[in-house]
């Protein structure tokens, strides 16, 4: 797929010009399945009229509250308040904060850090979030806002007094707070025409359009979960129907009820939803009903695809009719708005690589019972956007099969991280020693191989371990450490290194299963087996194995395993 320049013009404007448009339509829009009261869930529609109607009445009250280009955080429970605020804030002109309310506890810490980054002077939520929001502003030392607006307390005849506010192309539209893996997140800048680029290679990418159904839990504050489930809809015109992250934890079957029997469906998850859910039927959840044979496009991404994940979610979901080319592995990244690219239509496209030459940044083919084999899922291609691997020390784009540094360039680029003008510069100022464009790259932090004229990705470059001169990724000794005891929580480990004698030295932290009995969870019995296991298929000495409980690791919103924050808690005495 060759490199496109998207234009940002009058004929493919802004997200808000996709909304007007449809002022008058009383089509469905946005559809919330609350499954809060009742086990078989409520559902309630804003048609586009009415979302419409709602999102002017909200920016001609937030005229009168502050000025375009002033931050405006979203703090909504993930319902249709949400949807309402963030389009009236883009109608107003300001800069919307997509976060969350503050009864998503497990990212307190992250929340706080936003606003006090941002520091927003109109915060947004429902009325029944109020009382929470006002707890965190007595908890916590965040800047207080100069109002606070119930959403769904605006009237909606403020409507008749909305001006119009004129949007340009380079304007911010909203902050994108990074889920941060490997550092403390930071806003990326996400401006009107880098939002309408990426919406417009996503629908190229998955070929949706006003007949499509965009469905899922993903929240709302993190990248793939607004711009599958909040934009994507409004710029092709098509439905969402969505629920909450809690409602899928609880019964990830209701993922699979909210396609069920819709035609062209588009839905994103990262690899653990696929596994969570593929484990959940073949223990013999109740799938009567279920019919998926109308998914389009199951997105897979924001943490590393795998291909056992793959075979799984198709044996499991294949007899409700989910078939094996809409399984999509994508790769994105916030900085990229989200979508940056992913694999056609087919079966997802597995590779087997040698894992010690790939440490050594070399992708060679070997035969899947070799001992050292590495499997690798496909991310496809990029569409609409450049994508170059990198040698990061000297920015020399690299041959195909050499690992590098993925490097972006495209319209959908953010401009950089609120006011963090030298981590901007680290991250957005990448400069190529050959090709064109010479400078301007988005250096992604991710390591990924061209192979097979695809992209594989093979780790972050932050997460490298490097001992004796060798670079293992943490992923696959977490991959080998689950497989090496039952009693392991599955994609719940974290591996790391630390200083050891004046070395490199790795450690890996696991939780164990909550569905293994006391009496087979015996510590030493799992440490032996997992220490074996990581020299066989690693050739390295584990300098600690420690056993933790269920919800110890600590993961980003997205899913990730956050194994510099656990290396952290570890180095500090939290983990003993």
């Amino acid at each position: 797929m060759a490199y496109q320049d998207i234009v940002f013009s009058a004929e493919f404007g802004p997200l808000t010009s996709s909304l007007a448009s449809r002022w008058d339509s009383d089509r469905p829009a946005f559809t919330f399945v609350d499954y809060g009261e009742r086990r078989e869930g409520v559902s309630t529609t804003l048609s586009w009229a009415e979302l419409d109607l709602r999102a002017r009445a909200l920016a001609a009250r937030l005229g009168g509250l502050t000025t375009p280009g002033e931050r405006v955080a979203v703090l909504c429970p993930q319902n249709l308040d949400y949807i309402v605020a963030f389009y009236g804030a883009l109608y107003a002109g300001v800069i919307a904060v997509p976060l969350f309310a503050p009864e998503v506890s497990a990212h307190g810490e992250r929340l706080v850090g936003a606003l006090a980054d941002s520091d927003p002077e109109v915060w947004l939520t429902s009325d029944s979030a109020v009382a929470d929001i006002r707890g965190l502003l007595d908890a916590h030392p965040v800047p207080r806002p100069k109002h606070l607006v119930a959403v769904d307390t605006v009237d909606p005849a403020l409507a008749a007094n909305y001006s119009s506010v004129e949007l340009t192309p380079d304007q911010p539209a909203y902050l994108q707070y990074t889920s941060g893996s490997t550092r403390k997140p930071a806003g990326a800048v996400i401006t009107h025409r880098a939002l309408a680029a990426n919406v417009r290679q996503i629908v190229e990418a998955y070929g949706t359009g006003e007949d499509s159904t965009c469905a899922g839990w993903l929240p709302f504050f993190h990248d793939m979960g607004l711009l599958q489930l909040v934009c994507l809809p409004v710029h092709v015109g098509c439905h969402s129907v969505f629920t909450t992250p809690y409602a899928f934890t609880r019964k990830p079957l209701r993922w699979l009820h909210l396609m069920s029997g819709r035609k062209d469906v588009i839905t994103a998850a990262p690899n653990f939803a696929f596994s969570y859910t593929a484990a959940k039927l073949a223990a013999g959840g109740d799938a009567g009903g279920i019919d998926l044979s109308g998914v389009r496009a199951a997105i897979n991404g924001s943490e590393p695809v795998r291909a056992e994940t793959i075979d799984g979610f198709l044996a499991a979901a294949g007899p409700l009719g989910f078939r094996a080319e809409a399984h999509r592995p994508s790769y994105g990244l916030a900085e990229a708005t989200v979508f940056v690219s992913t694999t056609a239509p087919r079966p997802p496209r597995v590779a087997v690589l040698d894992r010690v030459e790939l440490g050594a940044g070399r992708a060679i083919v070997v035969e899947a019972g070799h001992d050292r084999a590495l499997s690798l899922v496909s991310a496809g291609l990029p569409v609409g956007q450049q994508l170059r691997v990198v040698d990061p020390a000297t920015g020399t784009p690299l041959p195909d099969g050499s690992v590098g540094e993925i490097w972006l360039h495209g319209p959908n680029i953010a401009t950089g991280y609120w006011r963090q003008a030298t981590r901007s510069a680290e991250s957005f100022d990448g400069t190529l020693t050959e090709g064109e464009p010479r400078s301007g790259w988005l250096r992604t932090g991710d390591l990924g191989v061209w192979h097979d004229g695809e992209v594989y990705l093979t780790g972050r470059l932050k997460d490298l371990i490097i001992i004796d001169g060798k670079n293992h990724y943490p992923q696959d000794i977490e991959a080998t450490a689950q497989d090496a005891h039952p009693a392991l929580r599955r994609d719940r480990l974290a591996v790391f290194s630390v200083t050891h004698d004046g070395r490199e030295a790795p450690v890996v932290v696991a939780e164990y299963s909550n569905h293994v009995a006391d009496a087979d969870r015996n510590t030493e019995e799992i440490e032996r087996a997992v220490r074996a296991a990581v020299a066989k298929h690693h050739d390295l000495r584990l300098h600690e194995f420690v056993l933790v409980p269920p919800g110890t690791v600590l993961r980003t919103s997205s899913g990730k395993i956050a194994r510099s924050a656990t290396r952290s808690h570890y180095l500090s005495g939290g983990l003993s």
